[in-house]
């Protein structure tokens, strides 16, 4: 029998298993609807993911220009634009895989709609 963390029944505890399997069937058995509303929220949550690595790499880069201009001081109008070109560049890149990521939304979209068709 398993320990008892939380104060659940321990009759609960050891169902577990068996309540997850049952979900599992009844979902296969489920609406066609409701199928393909979890496909398009899972959809949804990769869309929502990609978006919260773009702002990271858009506070990221703040960071870092924050850094150019503060820490190291650039002595040189050429030493900051350098800093400023690789910022520059790793925003585009960073938008470039959001965008690539984007387009594959709809194919991965459509794909898990014929798995659940």
């Amino acid at each position: 029998m398993k320990t008892n963390p939380f104060g659940m029944d321990p009759g609960m505890m050891n169902a577990s298993p068996m309540l997850s399997w049952w979900q599992q069937q009844w979902m296969k058995g489920a609406s066609p609807m409701a199928q393909m509303q979890a496909a398009w929220m899972e959809s949804l949550a990769d869309a929502m993911k990609f978006e919260a690595q773009f702002l990271k790499a858009i506070a990221e880069s703040g960071e870092q220009m924050t850094a150019c201009l503060k820490d190291e001081q650039p002595s040189t109008p050429e030493e900051m634009h350098a800093c400023y070109q690789k910022l520059v560049k790793q925003m585009t890149d960073a938008h470039q895989e959001r965008m690539e990521q984007a387009t594959q939304l709809s194919h991965d979209f459509r794909k898990r709609l014929w798995e659940e068709i």
